[in-house]
């Protein structure tokens, strides 16, 4: 998953603003698993939006979004591996 700084960084590249509070609030250490539990989208989106602006609370579900992707991602990676090797194995080409 993406640091705090790297979030950021591709929040400025987004929308031209770092966001950071939102990204530190999100991997606050101490609250870190349950500020990502997706049950909870509606809510925290809701009070990013009143305390920051639309933009704040897009950019809290574009953080959760990719943290998905970067905890999975090695798996998928992962998979292809193997479906790559077996494919091999039985003298398929990709």
């Amino acid at each position: 998953m993406p640091s705090i700084e790297k979030h950021a960084e591709i929040s400025k590249q987004r929308t031209n603003n770092w966001h950071r509070e939102v990204h530190e609030w999100i991997d606050d250490p101490q609250h870190k698993d349950e500020r990502h539990d997706i049950t909870k989208i509606p809510e925290t989106f809701q009070m990013f939006k009143d305390k920051y602006g639309e933009e704040a609370a897009r950019e809290y579900v574009q953080h959760l979004a990719d943290d998905v992707h970067g905890k999975f991602n090695h798996l998928i990676e992962d998979i292809q591996a193997l479906i790559d090797k077996n494919l091999t194995y039985f003298g398929a080409k990709k």
